[in-house]
This record gives C-alpha cells, structure tokens and sequence, in this order.
C-alpha cells in the first residue's frame, strides 16, 4: 500500500457520511463549491480532459470518473490542453508505460503555461511500486495518482488536491469494496457495460492483471439487475457484463450464484433486448452456461473464448490450466449446441520457449475451430511476470515469421466464416453514422459482425432487420428490410 493521503484530515469540514455511497456525494457537494470558485478565477467553467488507456473495464472507469466531473461542474473536453486532465491507465505491456510517461512530458509544457492545471493518473500502471517510484522522482507536477481498487473515491480526492501543493497519492494494495451507484457518464445512450466482478485468480504466466487488479471479487446479485434495471428504463437495450473472468462469478459471494444463473435473472428484465459478456476463461466454461445461451432469446450469439497457444506445451508454460485437445473440444462441443455462434480468440506468438513447432500447433487448432475473428498479439514481455524471467525469449525474427503465418491464416479463415451469412436477414443495433461515408450507418449484429446500411442518425440505438448483401472480408453491405 502506497498513500500520502489521510482520509481523517479535513478539519474545515462538518460531519462526513460513515456509509461509502454517501460520503462520496458528500464530496461531490464540496467539489461543486469548489468548482464555482475556479470558475469565477478562470472566467469560464473549468475543462476536463479524460483520456482511457487499455480494456473495457478501463473504459467503464473512465465513464465513472467523466460522470462524477460532469455533477461536479466540468465540462468535458478532448483537448489535453486542458483545466485538468486525467490519465486513466494500463499496465498489460510495458510499452503502455512509456507511451504515458511520454505523453506526461506534452502535459508539463501545458503545466507551465496554466497555473491552474491539475494532472491525475490512475488505473493500473498505478498499482506498480516502481511506477511509483519514478513518477515521485520523475514527475513531480502530477497532482493526483491513485489505483485500481479505490477509484470510487475519486471525489474525495479530488477535493484534497484543490488545496495541496504536493503530489498525493493514494494506492491501495487490495480490497474487498464494491461501491457502484455513483454517477456515469455513458459513452452511448444504448448500450453499457456493467462490471459484474473485479479482480483475477488465474495468474497466467504472462499477464500482469491479478497483480494490480487484486483476487476475484464478485458483486451481488440484486445490485447488478438493480443497475440494469436502472440503464433499461433509460433507454439502454445492450449490456456487456465485464470481469476478467466472468466465468468465475459468483463463486466468493456469501450465497454463491453460478454465472449462468445471473445471466438467467438478467434475461427477465423487461425491455433489454441484448446480453453479452467477456471474457470466458475455457477453464471455466461450463455446460450449465452452454444451455443457458443455447436458450436464450436474449444473450447474443457470440462467444470470446481466448486461446492464447494451441501447443500443450506452451499452454502448460502460460500456467492456462486446458490442453489443446480440451479447447478443441470445448468450441466443437459449443458449435454443435449452438450452431449459429460466433467464437472468437485472443492468440499470442513468440512465448518464452516457443519454436516453430508450437507455432503449428496453435494454427492446427485455428484450422479445426475455424474462428470468425482473432486478436494475435505478439509476446511482450511484462516485468512483474513469471514470463518475463524465463529463459529462452525468442529472437524478433523468429517471433515474426511465426506472426506473420498465424494472422495470415486467421484473416483467411475468419474471413470464409463471416462470408456464410451473405444473403440473410439478421437483426442489427445501430450504433453510430458512418463517418468515413455520407448517408450511410453502421450497425452490430448478434454475433458481434459490423454490417453498414443506408440510413441517417433517427436510426442510431435502434435494432434494425438488415439483409446481408455483400461480405467484405470482415463486414457486410447491407440494406435495411
């Protein structure tokens, strides 16, 4: 645990709300009174600039933070030459880190020039000691750096630094604290995302997440269908659950609830018309959750199922916890029940130890499970991680041949897989006008595939029959029916 910040000291305030919820509105409050004495100082209302780095978790985040600025009174700008800018970071490669400590440089020179500016850091480059350490050293003019596990206390903190001259930092090391009803600002008025857990208990040799995210913790039940509830009757029709695993949920709560039986409350909500989730760990995949979305009318007909190497080997190296032969027949055993599913994966080349053999072995299992869209990454090592010790790291020539043949195969066989919906009528949710050409939309069917149509902005958050007219690689051409 990393802090500067005492909680206790606020010696100019009247009695603050024992209850979390409660104290953050309490803050919120003072914030508000602060805000309108800057804005008389700047003669205009304060700007805020939140940029995300990394998954959709961060990014649902980032809307916390955008709603709790928004009630407080900033307005919310993109421009990093700003009244205050906030940097909510990643951590799962090491060039994310330096992407950020350059981008720190462009912020002091703003610094300098607006002596009102204030620079928060947070997420989960924050949870590492050595970061830390070098912002301290390094970055003095930061304001504010706090983690992962107290982003709930955003307000608070917020509140502390109008009246510090020195960084505060305030890094908890874990917790066991779920406060959710603050407020969010959505990105879209239609669909949301929804943590329904926190936290990681896989340690993947690779992955550095359950070191700055924490252990799995879950969220209860009745507070998750509360907040769909809540999203529905303002005109959301979308959600994605979000965990590291969903798979897991529910296994630490005080009355364990599987998380197909989730999914099973949260189809009964009148008015949602679509459920989607990720990520699934094939660990932890169950038959219960196969039956479940082979029911539903509701859950969309997509599947995030991460791979990461077909070779045993490999997997066993990753500490992945399956065999080549049990993924195989995991997604076999999916597509027989649910034929019309889309599965998709995340792939990495070049693993400590991997040789051109492996390499094989993870595209003989591409060839069998034929996947309609894949994420290949190729290996970075992340300090921290029992990876990045291991011998035998593998020369950058080698780790791109073996790339280079992986994604090619993966374009050629997603590619004939998303052609098979050519000529039918599928339902899509419109999501934005297409940008990059006048009159037309884009919209997103059940199996996650883009289809673009003509149509105008009336559309946008409204499910749509399309016909399916031309593939193009990964997406469609298609008319509205």
């Amino acid at each position: 645990m990393i802090k500067n910040f005492d909680p206790e000291k606020y010696v100019d305030l009247p009695q603050i709300p024992g209850d979390e919820t409660k104290r953050q509105y309490y803050f919120i409050e003072q914030c508000k009174k602060r805000v309108v004495e800057l804005t008389e100082t700047l003669g205009h209302a304060p700007t805020c600039c939140v940029t995300t780095f990394g998954c959709q978790m961060n990014a649902r985040d980032s809307e916390k933070l955008v709603g709790i600025l928004k009630q407080i009174g900033y307005e919310i700008i993109e421009d990093e030459n700003a009244d205050f800018v906030i940097y909510n970071t990643c951590t799962v490669r090491d060039n994310a880190n330096q992407k950020v400590y350059g981008r720190l440089g462009v912020l002091n020179g703003y610094k300098k020039k607006n002596p009102h500016m204030k620079i928060a850091l947070c997420g989960c480059m924050m949870q590492e000691q050595t970061v830390i350490e070098k912002l301290q050293k390094s970055y003095r003019f930061v304001d504010l750096i706090f983690g992962t596990h107290n982003i709930f206390k955003f307000a608070e903190l917020l509140y502390r630094t109008y009246d510090s001259k020195e960084m505060l930092i305030d890094i908890w090391k874990d917790t066991d604290q779920i406060v959710e009803d603050l407020p969010v600002e959505r990105k879209y008025s239609f669909k949301s995302g929804i943590n329904i857990m926190f936290g990681c208990n896989n340690f993947c040799s690779y992955c550095i997440v359950p070191y700055v995210r924490g252990r799995e913790r879950s969220r209860e039940p009745k507070e998750i269908i509360r907040e769909i509830e809540q999203l529905v009757a303002d005109g959301v029709v979308e959600i994605m659950l979000l965990g590291q695993n969903v798979n897991s949920y529910g296994k630490n709560l005080e009355n364990p609830m599987s998380f197909a039986q989730l999914l099973e409350e949260i189809e009964k909500i009148d008015g949602l018309e679509r459920i989607r989730f990720m990520t699934s760990h094939p660990k932890d995949l169950s038959e219960e959750l196969i039956q479940v979305m082979k029911r539903s009318k509701k859950i969309c007909r997509h599947l995030h199922l991460p791979l990461q190497s077909g070779s045993d080997r490999i997997l066993k190296a990753m500490n992945r916890r399956y065999t080549k032969e049990q993924y195989i027949a995991l997604a076999n055993h999916i597509r027989q029940e649910i034929p019309d599913i889309a599965i998709t994966t995340d792939i990495i080349v070049g693993f400590p130890g991997e040789t051109p053999e492996d390499v094989e072995e993870t595209m003989d299992v591409i060839r069998k499970v034929q996947y309609d869209n894949a994420f290949t990454f190729i290996y970075s090592k992340r300090t921290g991680t029992p990876a990045a010790a291991m011998e035998n790291q593998v020369p950058e020539e080698i780790v791109k041949e073996g790339f280079d043949k992986v994604l090619k195969l993966v374009q050629e066989t997603a590619q004939k897989r998303v052609s098979r919906y050519q000529g039918q009528v599928m339902s899509a949710l419109v999501e934005e006008v297409n940008e990059s050409e006048a009159g037309m939309v884009t919209g997103r069917l059940s199996n996650n595939t883009l289809v673009h149509f003509p149509g105008g902005d009336e559309l946008v958050g409204k499910i749509v029959n399309v016909s399916l007219d031309e593939c193009h690689g990964f997406y469609y051409i298609g008319r509205q029916v």
